[in-house]
C-alpha cells in the first residue's frame, strides 16, 4: 500500500514514521505529481491557512478533489479536518480563512477550544476502532491529544460520528472513504486510527 502525507507544513513527519512502522510505503506530498499511484492521503495538523494557501500555490486542491472523486481515502487531522470541511462557522477576520476542499458535509469551528495554552488530552470511547483492534485493544479508549483544535459543529446526513467530547462536540467523523479527527493520533503510540484509515484505503 502507498499512502501520501501532505508535507507543506505542520506535523507530517510523525504520520510518515507511523505509516512506515506499519509496513506501509509513505510518500511526502508537495506537488500534484506526488499524488500519482497513491492509495490514500493524510492531511496533517498545522496551521490551516498556511497549509491551504500553499496547497493553492502548488496546484494541489483540484488533484486532491479528484482523488476523493475517484474514491481514494483521505484523512484530515486537526488542520486537515478544517480543510476537508464544506463550511466554517464563527467570527473570522477578512482574508484569514483557509481555502477549503469542501469534500465532507461538515461545518467546522477553528480553534474551538482556545489557544495553544488551552491544549488538552482526554480518553475517548471510539467503538469503530474495534474493527482494527487486537483482542487486547478492543474496547480500550483512545488517548486523544488536542492542540488548538477545531470541532465539528454541524454534520450532514451522510456523516458517521465516530467520537464526541462528553456527548457534546463532534471530534471525529467519517463520510464513506473520508475521515477526520480534531485531535492528533500521530502524537501517540496508539496506531489504531492509522490502521483504521489503512482499512479505508485498502
Amino acid at each position: 500500500m502507498r499512502i501520501g502525507v501532505l508535507a507543506l507544513q505542520g506535523a507530517f513527519i510523525e504520520h510518515i514514521h507511523i505509516l512506515r512502522g506499519l509496513g506501509v510505503e509513505a510518500v511526502e506530498v508537495r506537488l500534484p505529481e506526488h499524488l500519482d499511484r497513491l492509495d490514500g492521503l493524510i492531511i496533517p495538523g498545522g496551521e490551516s491557512t498556511t497549509i491551504g494557501k500553499l496547497a493553492v500555490q502548488y496546484g494541489l486542491l483540484e488533484p486532491i478533489r479528484d482523488m476523493a472523486s475517484a474514491g481514494k481515502a483521505i484523512w484530515g487531522t486537526c488542520a486537515g479536518l478544517i480543510l476537508l470541511a464544506r463550511k466554517l462557522s464563527g467570527p473570522r477576520g477578512k482574508g484569514a480563512d483557509p481555502p477549503l476542499l469542501e469534500l465532507m458535509d461538515i461545518t467546522v469551528a477553528r480553534n474551538a477550544f482556545g489557544r495553544q495554552v488551552d491544549s488538552f488530552e482526554v480518553d475517548l470511547a471510539i467503538p469503530a476502532l474495534d474493527a482494527v483492534s487486537s483482542p487486547a485493544e478492543a474496547g480500550r479508549p483512545f488517548h486523544a491529544v488536542f492542540i488548538r483544535a477545531p470541532r465539528i459543529e454541524v454534520v450532514g446526513p451522510e456523516i458517521e460520528v465516530l467520537a464526541r467530547l462528553d456527548e457534546g462536540p463532534v471530534v471525529a467523523a467519517r463520510q464513506d472513504h473520508l475521515l477526520t479527527t480534531a485531535f492528533h493520533p500521530e502524537l501517540t503510540t496508539d496506531t489504531r486510527f492509522h490502521r483504521y484509515f489503512l482499512a479505508l484505503a485498502g
